[in-house]
This record gives C-alpha cells, structure tokens and sequence, in this order.
C-alpha cells in the first residue's frame, strides 16, 4: 500500500509540475500578465459542455453549501495537484521505526 500510495503522490506531483509549466508558458504568452488555470478551466479545455452541466447540475441538485464548496474546490489553481502530490508521497515514504 506504501507503494502505491508513493506512485499516486509522484503521479499527482508530475501532473501538478505540468499545469504550473502550462500556466508560465500561457503566462509569457500574454506579455507577463499572470494566468491560473483552476481545475474548472482545465476540465473545460476537454469538454464544455460537461463542465457546464455539471455546474447546473450541482447548484440546482445539491443544497447550497456543498454547491459553493465544491465549485469553491473547482476554481483553486489545478497546479496545487502537484502540492496534494508531495503530501501524499511523504506520508507514505514516511516509515517509523518503533525500535
């Protein structure tokens, strides 16, 4: 389990490098105005229409709280993956020795 838990942390890493690498290059491409892509932008390059269903859907099928909190989760930027990653991969590289 130890394991595996170390190849979703170095996967999720990986991921999040991507995305913050994707952001600076958007980011030159603008003339230095700073560009974020939140998981709803990422998601919406891939399907549109997916992403805006799934807004209507969940403000209109969820109470409101659990509506705003995960869209609240939706719109932070996608390289924070990489954050959750590094998390993930310490606590299971992590060993104590009980001797």
């Amino acid at each position: 389990m130890r394991t595996f838990m170390s190849y979703v942390g170095l996967i999720l890493l990986g991921l999040g490098l991507m995305l913050l690498g994707a952001d600076m290059v958007t980011t030159l491409e603008h003339q230095g105005q700073i560009t974020l892509r939140s998981f709803l932008d990422v998601w919406a390059i891939f399907d549109k229409a997916a992403v805006a269903g799934f807004i209507t859907w969940i403000t209109k099928g969820a109470p409101q709280l659990v509506s705003s909190g995960v869209l609240a989760v939706l719109s932070i930027p996608a390289w924070s993956l990489g954050v959750v990653g590094v998390v993930i991969a310490f606590l299971a590289g992590h060993k104590r020795d009980d001797e």
